[in-house]
């Protein structure tokens, strides 16, 4: 049975760029979700909205006796129809392309189901009365959806992969490095789960560290992450041919120095909400470049297989496989 997708492709066709411009999009609004989510919580504003998947109590939307909060918090809402927009176009681009790839199109419905299960996570946010956990395992969830959106923006701008050969300690130590940045943003969620914006009244409980102890460490992490940065950059360097995957890495190294020198500055200065936001959409930066920066030491990730023309022969071969 034909589904509508199926039958949409048979006489509509995208061009890769459509397909480019639609992960482009989805990119760009799964980093805008992190920041909004970002100023819910530094505004006090997580439970602008007491209720979900209403605003409150026989109100979809904010009332005006929700006030600022509820309008911060509904806005933050709204922005996932946008996300799904975007996703929707990647998804729809990524069917009707010709050839189709279904890794593609695989990669661009991922992007949808985890948009799915962050709004769930939010939702379980809101009635938990932002239990700290719960609030970081919403964020664990949005930076799992911008490693889907990263993978599928990659896959359609595969023109813009280095073309090198790497030695192999250098391939390993990229996967070190995204390890490495992994924890890092882990350990960043108890940092904040533990300080002070609790995204509402300082009633709302938060993890039981103590927070100079636990920011120490995730200093360190971020100390190891820049090293490994610098010398994934060292090695890449004496590369022949590989002028796009050095641009790649250092690009990762500064944005990483920048995001440690703001994080310092918002620590010593008492967290002032700006740069607890700044800091958020670094984060999203960071684990971005962490990734472009594997997938460029490791071309053969998720790239496309080769187009295969279906013959007896070819029949034949898969049927005694």
């Amino acid at each position: 049975m034909q589904t509508p997708f199926g039958f949409l492709a048979d006489r509509v066709t995208l061009s890769p760029r459509a397909l480019r411009w639609g992960t482009t999009a989805a990119l760009v609004v799964s980093i805008l979700i992190i920041i909004t989510g970002g100023v819910v919580r530094v505004t006090g504003s997580g439970l602008g909205c007491p209720t979900w998947p209403a605003c409150d109590d026989g109100s979809l939307t904010t009332t005006p006796e929700l006030g600022i909060h509820g309008f911060i918090e509904f806005a933050n809402r709204v922005l996932t129809g946008v996300l799904i927009a975007a996703v929707g176009w990647a998804i729809v681009a990524a069917r009707l392309q010709k050839p189709r790839e279904r890794s593609m199109t695989r990669l661009a419905w991922s992007q949808f189901w985890l948009v799915v299960v962050n709004a769930l996570a939010g939702g379980v946010t809101v009635l938990t009365e932002l239990n700290p956990w719960v609030v970081a395992m919403h964020f664990v969830m949005a930076i799992a959806l911008l490693t889907t959106t990263t993978l599928t923006w990659h896959r359609a701008h595969r023109g813009q992969t280095a073309d090198a050969s790497f030695p192999r300690w250098i391939g390993a130590l990229a996967w070190v490095l995204v390890i490495a940045t992994a924890v890092l943003i882990l350990v960043g969620t108890l940092v904040t789960g533990t300080g002070p914006h609790a995204g509402d009244s300082a009633d709302v409980p938060r993890m039981a560290f103590v927070w100079e102890q636990v920011t120490v460490v995730h200093g360190v992490l971020g100390v190891v992450v820049l090293v490994l940065g610098v010398v994934l950059l060292v090695g890449v360097r004496r590369v022949p041919g590989a002028s796009l995957a050095l641009r790649r890495v250092v690009t990762f190294v500064v944005v990483v120095v920048l995001q440690a020198a703001l994080g310092i500055a918002q620590a010593l200065l008492g967290l002032p909400e700006w740069m607890v936001v700044l800091h958020l959409l670094g984060s999203a930066l960071v684990w971005v470049g962490a990734l472009r920066v594997l997938l460029d030491l490791h071309p053969r990730l998720f790239a496309p297989r080769p187009a295969t023309t279906y013959t007896m022969k070819v029949q034949e071969h898969a049927l005694n496989a």
